[in-house]
């Protein structure tokens, strides 16, 4: 049995001021992956990590301080570690990052949004690229799990007013288009594969008490390969952990018949 963890934490400096290590001890899992890291590695104390039972660590910060970035921490060693896509534009920002195992692969990615028109523009040229990149990708790595935040809602269960939101960043029939055709070239939303009417979220704005009224959007997913949706054994969303304005996403695949792990 495998056990993933995708978080977004928009910040993981101010995350571990949050109570996070603490959080991260009782969740358990055997692979995390983080966005948003907002951090360069030496602004990062990887001790508590490693403390934490962590001690493979990958950091992929953005060029740029304070913004974006990914990262994988693991109990496993991978055989393999993929740092980038080798596309310039997306491995400035610091948002794709692979680790891979026996039987199995894990990327971090952490999608651009859209919050102004060269911004979408990025994100739209991001999602073509991405695809191709994904198609060719699977070629050499068949079991993939590519998790993280897609920052797009798929459908209308996927956020809290469908009817309101449809002409915003995350939610634009184009994105909504895009994540539908990026799941019909061989992927599984692993998350509604188990729950098909489960009406949750897992980002909530910081504003008008959003968290509270439970006004939310679900943009984080683990998307897996069809070839390994019969290991999905629970896919849930872990709405109590409060360290971000996103919540984590959990993933637990059974691979224990073919006695890899």
């Amino acid at each position: 049995m495998i056990r993933l963890i995708s978080y977004n934490v928009n910040g993981v400096r101010a995350a571990i001021t949050k109570n996070f290590i603490h959080w991260l001890k009782a969740a358990n899992p055997d692979v995390l992956c983080l966005q948003e890291i907002k951090a360069q590695e030496d602004q990062l104390d990887k001790e508590i990590f490693n403390e934490a039972g962590y001690a493979y660590q990958y950091w992929f910060p953005a060029e740029k301080k304070g913004y974006s970035g990914v990262a994988i921490l693991s109990k496993i060693e991978p055989k393999n570690v993929v740092i980038g896509t080798g596309i310039a534009s997306m491995d400035r920002e610091g948002r794709n990052l692979r680790a891979d195992f026996e039987g199995f692969s894990v990327m971090s990615m952490y999608l651009p949004s859209g919050t102004s028109d060269e911004r979408l523009e990025f994100k739209l040229n991001y999602m073509d690229e991405f695809l191709d990149y994904t198609q060719n990708l699977r070629k050499v790595v068949p079991n993939l799990i590519i998790c993280g935040d897609y920052n797009i809602c798929h459908e209308p269960i996927d956020i809290h007013d469908p009817i309101r939101l449809k002409t915003v960043s995350g939610f634009l029939p184009v994105e909504r288009a895009w994540l539908s055709k990026f799941i019909q070239s061989g992927f599984v939303d692993s998350f509604r594969y188990l729950n098909p009417e489960l009406q949750q979220y897992s980002w909530w704005s910081y504003r008008q008490n959003a968290r509270a009224n439970n006004k939310g959007w679900r943009l984080d997913y683990h998307m897996v390969t069809e070839n390994l949706k019969d290991k999905i054994t629970r896919a849930v969303i872990l709405q109590e952990a409060k360290h971000s304005d996103h919540c984590p996403v959990l993933l637990e695949l059974n691979f224990d018949d073919q006695g890899t792990i």
